[in-house]
């Protein structure tokens, strides 16, 4: 240690426990994704001087990344704004004017598709057979009906009865199936395409819902996600543009990237070992001797704050928290971040020369008829492909050409990454022959290049759930909780106890702890 170095700009005193202080506290914000962001830019507004962010990647933005290829923007990680009341991404959005462009089929009222709402869903089976439009129309109906009760057990207390197991996908596959076999109306042909429709709705739900399988998501807590009314909406011009208004008025200089953080030292751990190195090094001033908090970058740089705002993703927490701080996490916080859920959801992007696909679909079902009857949405690794819950049209075609979004997550999305470029690709287009029954074959996309005509990027780490087995949003207060008071501070979309998930939840956990702050020196703002 003693060889790394000190970082010190300050010259006054540091934070000591219940005295006020006359100069800037210094903050350090960990994360440059949207609540890092967010959090700096609400502190640097309200005349907070000493604010520095550290990002370990060589961008901003965190898991909001838009590719421009040719003419059109490509979402690789958040796509939709969900909501327009009083969501601060929306309203960033419409007072930028980047919903300008937005069209019919990229705004959506209610629940959303994965893409798009224009035309009509084609629900195929392996078998290649079209499912009939009032067949769909009727099993959406079910679906939608048993859906709005998996969210009166939270939102009115109801209690979970044992044979769900307080699963989401155990209590709708049940439910659905019993009320589909019962149906006096239905011929057994009928019977069996709804049974395995089951399956394929709750691909779709585990995608829109960042799980590996709706199995694995808490009956008894899935009502508390809060959706914000209004409609949702797409950017054409790329989410990023909300992450460059957000960093637009943060100085380039407070923005340190590739600055991958090792530890953070709290509760003042390394003071001591502080001023054994100040020994050595004349030109260390004597107020980092005092600090309360020590950020130890990976390049040995260490650099004292007096307040830290960790804003990592949830799977970084879970994969480092036993080293990432020192002391390590209390026992209630740890346990909170191990109990949430975290999944990854994979995007696939194919481009055709033409459309084999009708101008009124507006995305590829894929129902696999020996579903049936199945109980489980886990498949062995050879069948990962049977995890892809649908491709979706990109519209307008004039905007992205000829554009097939596919779905898949979970462990079957973490397989899929695993496998090189032209596998993916083969698979993915026998699967659209299969169910299609067309010749369809992936054109030359000249905007990827000769080598490659598909795109293929992980959402890194995912999004949080509240799992099966796991505590209450109630109950995870402790992960949101700050250290040795307002030492160690958390936000993130997972910290959000309503809005986890959603870009929103990201931008407004970030400000939540920009405002503590602001309380907390209001009079020094002054």
């Amino acid at each position: 240690m003693q060889s790394c170095e000190i970082s010190a700009d300050s010259t006054d005193d540091p934070l000591s426990s219940g005295l006020r202080r006359k100069r800037q506290p210094r903050i350090v914000v960990i994360g440059a994704g949207l609540a890092g962001l967010s959090a700096a830019k609400a502190l640097l507004e309200s005349g907070f001087t000493d604010v520095t962010v550290l990002e370990a990647t060589d961008r901003i933005g965190g898991r909001v990344q838009s590719v421009q290829l040719g003419h059109a923007t490509f979402e690789l990680g958040a796509t939709w704004i969900h909501g327009s009341h009083g969501n601060p991404v929306y309203h960033l959005a419409e007072d930028n004017g980047l919903l300008e462009e937005t069209t019919d089929s990229e705004r959506s009222v209610g629940r959303i598709s994965l893409y798009s709402k224009n035309g009509v869903a084609y629900h195929l089976t392996n078998s290649g057979q079209r499912i009939p439009k009032d067949v769909v129309e009727e099993f959406s109906d079910l679906y939608n009906e048993v859906y709005n009760l998996t969210q009166e057990f939270f939102q009115r207390g109801k209690p979970v009865n044992a044979e769900s197991q307080n699963s989401v996908g155990v209590f709708t596959r049940d439910v659905v199936r019993k009320r589909v076999k019962a149906d006096p109306d239905d011929t057994e042909a009928v019977k069996r395409l709804k049974l395995a429709m089951i399956q394929q709705y709750l691909k779709v739900e585990s995608c829109e819902s960042s799980s590996h399988s709706m199995d694995e998501v808490s009956l008894s807590e899935f009502g508390e996600w809060t959706e914000i009314p209004g409609a949702h909406h797409v950017i054409p011009c790329g989410f990023i543009k909300i992450v460059e208004i957000l960093a637009r008025s943060i100085p380039k200089s407070v923005i340190q990237l590739r600055k991958p953080v090792k530890c953070i030292h709290w509760n003042q751990s390394v003071s001591k070992e502080i001023e054994r190195v100040a020994d050595h090094n004349s030109d260390l001033p004597e107020e980092n001797k005092g600090s309360n908090v020590f950020v130890e970058c990976e390049d040995c740089e260490f650099i004292p704050a007096d307040h830290v705002i960790v804003t990592v993703s949830l799977g970084v927490l879970k994969k480092r928290h036993e080293s990432l701080f020192h002391p390590r996490l209390p026992e209630e916080k740890v346990m909170a971040i191990e109990k949430l859920g975290i999944n990854t959801t994979d995007k696939i992007f194919l481009e055709f020369e033409e459309p084999f696909w009708s101008s009124e679909c507006n995305s590829i079902q894929f129902v696999w008829e020996d579903e049936a009857e199945s109980e489980s949405l886990t498949y062995p690794e050879e069948l990962w492909y049977k995890k892809i819950c649908s491709f979706d049209v990109l519209y307008p075609p004039e905007r992205y050409g000829h554009v097939l979004s596919g779905w898949i997550c979970g462990e079957e999305a973490l397989i899929m990454e695993k496998c090189d470029d032209e596998t993916v690709a083969e698979t993915c287009t026998e699967m659209l022959r299969k169910f299609t029954g067309q010749p369809c074959s992936v054109g030359p996309r000249q905007i990827l290049g000769a080598t490659s005509t598909w795109l293929l990027n992980p959402s890194k780490d995912g999004d949080s759930i509240t799992a099966l087995g796991s505590l209450s949003r109630a109950d995870l207060c402790p992960f949101c909780c700050a250290l040795q008071p307002m030492q160690v501070m958390f936000s993130g979309e997972a910290t959000h106890r309503k809005y986890y998930s959603t870009t929103h939840g990201a931008v407004l956990s970030g400000q939540r702890e920009a405002a503590r702050l602001i309380e907390m020196y209001q009079d020094l703002l002054q």
